[in-house]
């Protein structure tokens, strides 16, 4: 028998400061980011002063008989830092921006994270009851396979990369590809992993993490740059989990998994078919306008990212991609 609590469905109902500390956590992300991306001194200080300091005086010992302890947190935290430091050269560095090599980096990284999580809710499907690597509970099932196809159609939707550019108005990373249609499919997939391969961690790991990326780009201020936010609040959050080890699940404000096969079966399910309705599309779109995804935008000129080019693209960034996608910037509204 699964151990059971007093729950809302997919948490346990817990106190009044737990969903007070997850508004805090979510706040604290998002606007160290905002503040990341727009002052390079701040940047400095939160991807290499910072960084270094902890690395040398307190990582080390931080973790010892925890939950993160091993290499698994190390190399999490490393590599979005690495994700990071990339996005911020390229605001500061304009030749990069012009390397198709250089750019290859945000997909890599974006797919390698992905592929990574697919691989563990495989594992996750043959564990039931404590996890030998991070001891907590898990309990598999088809729910971990229906989520690593939901993964699968996700990275294999990455695309537009080539597009990627710094935004005229105040230095956000834009990528119009990851439209908001795909931020809420991997939002959807990436919940659900958390949320049956790291049980009691799902609270913050998931919900206030992704919250952190995802609110930014659902306003004006943060279109079309959800992977700069994605790769800064994931940074820091790795950061503070390091820093904090015991946060999430000794402290108060320790919020668990319901525990409830039933609850991991439904977010897997929504995972996979959002996921799999918008795979089919974009296949369709692939068709439509007979582009390469890996050479040009394929939604360039969809959704509402026509508007989002022509007030945040240069003149010679907007021609750069109408000529890819085999339009003029007139024609394919970047001229609004």
């Amino acid at each position: 028998m699964l151990p059971m609590q007093s729950t809302l469905f997919f948490f346990e109902a817990g106190e009044w400061w737990d969903y007070a500390m997850l508004a805090v956590v979510i706040a604290v992300l998002a606007t160290l980011s905002w503040i990341a991306i727009r002052s390079k001194w701040a940047a400095i200080a939160l991807f290499i002063v910072i960084p270094v300091l902890l690395t040398i005086f307190w990582w080390p010992y931080s973790t010892e008989g925890t939950q993160s302890a091993g290499w698994f947190a190390i190399v999490k935290q490393y590599s979005a830092l690495l994700g990071s430091l990339s996005l911020v050269a390229l605001q500061y560095f304009p030749k990069l921006r012009r390397n198709r090599y250089y750019l290859l980096i945000p997909p890599l990284i974006l797919a390698v994270n992905i592929l990574e999580a697919v691989i563990r809710d495989f594992q996750c499907y043959g564990i039931h009851g404590t996890d030998p690597v991070n001891g907590l509970w898990t309990w598999g099932g088809p729910w971990n396979i229906m989520n690593a196809v939901a993964g699968i159609l996700n990275l294999l939707m990455i695309a537009g990369w080539v597009g990627i550019y710094v935004s005229k108005k105040d230095k956000h990373i834009i990528w119009a590809d990851l439209t908001i249609w795909w931020i809420i499919a991997y939002d959807l997939w990436n919940v659900a992993y958390v949320y049956n391969c790291l049980s009691d961690r799902a609270w913050y790991s998931g919900v206030a993490l992704l919250a952190a990326c995802t609110i930014p780009a659902f306003m004006k201020m943060g279109r079309g740059a959800w992977i700069q936010y994605r790769a800064y609040t994931l940074t820091f959050w790795s950061a503070f989990v390091l820093t904090f080890p015991r946060f999430t699940y000794e402290s108060r404000f320790a919020h668990d998994h319901s525990h409830n096969t039933t609850a991991m079966f439904v977010i897997a399910f929504l995972a996979l078919a959002f996921n799999a309705g918008l795979f089919v599309y974009h296949v369709w779109r692939i068709w439509k306008t007979k582009r390469n995804p890996f050479k040009a935008e394929l939604y360039a000129d969809a959704f509402d990212n026509p508007k989002l080019i022509s007030e945040t693209a240069t003149d010679e960034v907007k021609k750069r991609i109408a000529d890819r996608i085999g339009k003029t910037p007139q024609e394919a509204g970047f001229t609004q």
